[in-house]
């Protein structure tokens, strides 16, 4: 029987798998008999996707709309409208759950659910299906209580728990109100029963699951919860175990530390946001966080655990300028994470940000993400280099290639040294995509000499250490003299009896 109703979304990726489409399908009810899931990729063309979704005549078309796919699914929505002009579409998720009358993508679709969805989907298909018309074109979708939902993860396939990224949910909801964020315009956060919880984790994990990742906005808000969840993955701890959270950084108690000691390297991947260490920004957007006991838990973290570090900031933020977010990139920079992810303030729709935008002349892209372009504290200029710094950090930086130069390109000023870098590199290559590795390291290698006064033989021994790491084939392309088509195991050695030399 070919299904009523397709549940779809475009992922930014074919690795990413919805946890929300499957939270839809499981609360469909007698209705999930007359259901699939359908996955697209934001890489592939509207065209493809419609017509692999119009192939099975629904009548009924479940998008997903997210800040990272409303473009494409804007185009998407377009062509089935005139493929297809008498099947419903139903749009739902946070891009389209504020500001509705705004839309173009909400103008051309049938019917649109704001906030959650579990329930409201079904009981709106259960309508169309009937063919009975609803009164209202955007609904507002009806929070129960989680106890009520079924939870979605029996319908991850083997083929997603071999190939793709799980996610996972042990609560939903945040009690800050950081007003960059959508999280802000919850009450709370409210746990799913932790026993109904670990057990469906134990399924996954019968079906042999071992990488975890999991979207709780606060998972060590309830210490005892985050224990209990971190001693089920002690008791089945293997050499394939790998957990991710997301951390508020001012709370690590003990008993938590005792429990993140056990585990062993690979194991742990912990996301920091820290934001901004300016208490006067922090004040702004209403962000209560302790710096002095944030900085403590990450250094502890760093010192005394395996877990890998991942560590946000976001830069644009009312009230700060270029010189305030380098102090603090540099004092997040000496705790040592193994990562800073570098963010642009984008404008979610709904988030209380934009109470902000006339007072400290916020101007944001009018089209997604709807990231700043420029405030009183940082112009356009500025915030196109911030982009390109950001671009260039994690090519450097967070990618691991450069683990023996970094500490030479940083020095005792690692914002100032790497903004000069940026720059240098920028002007150089003029692009902040597509730059193949062997020239990343002829860029490296010039800029650090040009504009970082690095020594030559110094930087080389370093960058050679590091590119032999990368498993490039092929002559050494930052040293002229071995710029040639001879094995780079002998372009290596020569190298570095050179050096020795030198």
């Amino acid at each position: 029987m070919k299904p009523d109703i397709a549940l779809a979304t475009l992922n930014a990726r074919y690795t990413h798998a919805s946890l929300g489409l499957r939270y839809l399908y499981a609360n469909l009810g007698d209705l999930q008999a007359r259901a699939q899931i359908m996955e697209f990729t934001i890489a592939m063309r509207p065209l493809d996707i419609a017509e692999q979704l119009l192939a099975s005549n629904p009548r009924i078309i479940g998008l997903g709309v997210y800040i990272w796919n409303v473009t494409e699914t804007t185009q998407l929505v377009a062509l089935l409208k005139s493929l297809a002009p008498d099947v419903k579409i139903i749009l739902g998720g946070p891009e389209v759950s504020h500001e509705t009358n705004q839309q173009a993508i909400v103008a051309l679709a049938d019917y649109v659910i704001t906030g959650p969805g579990d329930v409201s989907f079904r009981r709106l298909c259960e309508q169309l299906l009937n063919r009975q018309q609803p009164l209202d074109k955007v609904i507002a979708g009806e929070q129960v209580p989680l106890a009520q939902l079924a939870l979605p993860y029996r319908h991850y396939t083997d083929d997603d728990l071999r190939t793709r990224a799980i996610y996972v949910e042990a609560s939903r909801g945040c009690p800050f109100k950081c007003e960059f964020c959508l999280s802000a315009l919850d009450k709370t956060a409210y746990p799913f029963e932790l026993q109904r919880f670990l057990d469906e984790m134990d399924v996954l994990w019968q079906r042999g699951l071992r990488q975890f990742r999991f979207v709780d906005r606060t998972f060590n808000l309830k210490i005892q919860t985050t224990i209990a969840i971190l001693d089920f993955f002690l008791q089945r701890l293997d050499a394939e175990t790998f957990l991710h959270f997301e951390l508020i950084p001012d709370h690590l108690p003990e008993a938590l530390k005792e429990r993140i000691t056990r585990f062993p390297p690979g194991a742990l991947q912990f996301e920091i946001g820290i934001q901004t260490f300016n208490p006067a920004v922090q004040a702004l957007i209403s962000r209560k966080q302790d710096n002095t006991k944030s900085a403590e838990n990450i250094r502890w973290l760093r010192e005394h655990s395996h877990a890998h570090l991942h560590t946000d900031l976001i830069f644009g933020l009312p009230g700060e300028d270029l010189p305030s977010f380098g102090e603090g990139f540099d004092r997040l920079m000496a705790l040592g994470p193994y990562e800073i992810q570098l963010g642009i303030l984008k404008r979610l729709r709904g988030a209380p940000i934009s109470r902000h935008t006339q007072d400290f002349a916020m101007v944001y892209n009018p089209l997604p993400p709807y990231n700043i372009l420029r405030t009183d504290r940082a112009d356009f200029h500025t915030m196109q280099q911030m982009n390109r710094f950001a671009r260039y950090w994690d090519m450097i930086g967070n990618s691991g290639r450069f683990e023996q130069t970094l500490p030479l390109l940083l020095g005792d000023e690692p914002f100032a040294r790497f903004w000069k870098l940026a720059e240098w590199i920028y002007t150089h290559a003029q692009q902040t995509h597509k730059i193949a590795l062997p020239r990343l390291f002829v860029l490296v290698h010039e800029g650090g000499q040009a504009v970082l006064g690095i020594g030559q033989a110094e930087l080389e021994a370093a960058l050679l250490e590091d590119y032999a790491h990368t498993g490039q084939k092929g002559a050494v392309p930052f040293l002229s003299e071995f710029r040639r088509n001879s094995p780079p195991e002998r372009n290596l050695n020569a190298n570095r009896r050179q050096l020795r030399h030198v």
